[in-house]
């Protein structure tokens, strides 16, 4: 825990602290050799002027034992603790050397300005202005020793007092100046983590994202690609990748494009086994020769657009369905009066039937459309699924008009319970049994289909919508629940894809499955009320 005492070493990186406290430490051994060496050898008379006494070379060899201490110690513990006795040696030093050989006084005063100086780098403000007023007063302590006992002094008082106070003022300065250091450090290693974190966040998007994206320099080189791209490109590109090598024509296309800058919106299949891809280009650098190269999956691309071409039918069917519905009921009503009447001859009456007709397919064309834009959130409900399935059968047998046409419903006699919107499994089951009417016969014969309620061997409900036709070859049902798909020039290709959406809003799944006996069967699985839970 940090307070506003504490010094940035600690807040901060301990490996910068520690690095600062190991060279503090060879400073000091530095300085008790110096002292050695002034005492032991005539180095000392040189400079001192008399021969050092006894208690001076103990001293000396003292602060060297010390020195080498603090250096070897300095390599672990507690780094504020470490800086507080290593600078509390110097200054218990410094005053005995001062009292054992007056001569030095101002030399080791000096060399002690350095090590306040070196400790409040590391220390707390106020530890750190401990240290520097202790200094002080050891050195004037000294000072007065000497002035009472007799002894001539070699330095005047104001050199004391001016030692004392440069020693506070070293000591706050580089304080301060340490903190604004430690912090501005610490800064940059926190920006740093943060450029590092958000370089790691950008790459695993980039390699986790489903358009491909590639690096290409000038040198028609493939620096970079994601895994995407890789798919995309194949393994053509392994070694030194070269566009050219890995994929021709979308090299051609990137040199089309870098000379008249016309991008190609057409798919392209890269390889016989690869999706079509619509490639994009962009320039990285304003003034650099690399380009990226987006890969998108031209599927996806065609879902989006058909998405958005559905969303904006929607809201333009919505405003259009009254202008269009009222004349075309006027239309309708007036074919009706007129096939009522008996002055119209016979080979006309064909022609108004075709009339009546169409105008009947107009209206459905309009009631599918604006089940796209009118579509509600989903209200499931526990439904017992077997119940529903002969509820239906009964009122589509009394509203619809079957003809020749039959509709049964095979279910258990025990409930199937679910979860759904009955509602809109109404409508789907609806339009199921409408596509199975008009597409699920042989020809020249009545259509015939089964409603069937029962569970899959997970105890899955299961509702299947079974006609006894010609059944679906398998390039059309690859294609049957994509919207405007349809096979008749009198469909519209809404029914299945709306009856799918309806299902995937209650949680359901609609799917075509194959009859080997023929035939078509539609499967709506829905959610299992006994699974469900709520949270």
């Amino acid at each position: 825990m940090t307070g506003p005492d504490t010094p940035p070493s600690v807040a901060s990186s301990g490996s910068e602290s520690r690095r600062e406290l190991h060279y503090f430490t060879l400073y000091r051994l530095f300085e008790a050799a110096l002292l050695c060496l002034a005492a032991f050898s005539p180095v000392g008379i040189m400079l001192g002027g008399a021969d050092p006494s006894l208690l001076s070379r103990l001293i000396a060899v003292g602060y060297l034992l010390a020195s080498g201490a603090l250096f070897f110690s300095g390599r672990r513990g507690h780094i504020v603790r470490q800086a507080a006795i290593g600078v509390s040696v110097d200054i218990i030093v410094a005053a005995l050397a001062i009292g054992a050989q007056p001569g030095v006084a101002s030399g080791v005063a000096m060399m002690l300005l350095f090590n306040i100086g070196a400790a409040a780098l590391l220390l707390p403000l106020r530890v750190g202005m401990a240290a520097a007023a202790s200094a002080g007063t050891a050195l004037l302590a000294q000072h007065l020793w000497h002035l009472f006992s007799g002894d001539a002094p070699r330095q005047p008082t104001v050199e004391i007092l001016m030692f004392g106070i440069s020693y506070l003022a070293l000591a706050s300065l580089t304080t301060l100046v340490g903190r604004q250091v430690r912090l501005s450090q610490a800064l940059a290693a926190r920006r740093g983590s943060q450029a590092e974190s958000l370089a790691e966040v950008n790459e695993l998007i980039i390699r986790r994202m489903r358009t491909g994206v590639l690096l290409v320099d000038g040198n028609d080189e493939i620096l970079l690609a994601n895994e995407a791209a890789i798919l995309q490109v194949g393994s053509a590109g392994e070694g030194r990748r070269l566009l050219a090598t890995a994929a021709p024509e979308l090299d051609l296309r990137l040199r089309r494009w870098k000379r008249d800058g016309h991008m190609d919106a057409t798919p392209l299949q890269l390889a016989p086994d690869l999706p079509e891809v619509l490639p994009r280009f962009a320039q990285l650098l304003a003034e650099g020769d690399q380009v990226l190269v987006f890969l998108d999956d031209a599927e996806l691309a065609s879902r989006r657009a058909e998405t958005l071409t559905l969303a904006t039918l929607g809201r333009f069917s919505a405003s259009l369905a009254h202008e269009i519905r009222n004349p075309l009921a006027a239309i309708s009503y007036a074919t009706q009066l007129l096939e009522e009447s008996r002055e119209i001859p016979e080979s006309d009456r064909r022609l108004l039937e075709i009339i009546y007709q169409q105008t009947r397919r107009m209206n459905g064309i309009i009631e599918d459309v604006l089940s796209l834009a009118r579509r509600e959130r989903a209200q499931p409900e526990h439904v017992d699924l077997a119940e529903f399935t002969r509820k239906f059968v009964e009122d589509y047998q009394q509203t619809q008009p079957l003809e020749q046409d039959t509709l049964e419903a095979r279910t258990t006699r025990t409930p199937i319970p679910c979860l759904v919107d009955q509602r809109q499994l109404q409508q789907a089951v609806t339009a199921l049994v409408h596509n199975a009417r008009i597409y699920g016969r042989m020809p020249g014969e009545p259509a015939r289909i089964e409603l069937h309620a029962h569970l899959d061997p997970k105890d899955a409900p299961l509702l299947d919508v079974i006609d006894h036709g010609p059944g679906i070859p398998e390039a059309v049902a690859a294609q049957l629940f994509r919207p405007f798909f349809t096979t008749s020039s009198h469909g519209t290709g809404l029914g299945l894809y709306i009856a799918r959406e309806l299902c995937l809003a209650s949680q359901a799944n609609l799917q075509h499955v194959p009859r080997p006996a023929g035939g078509c069967c539609f499967r709506i699985r829905l959610a299992s009320a006994r699974t469900i839970t709520t949270h």
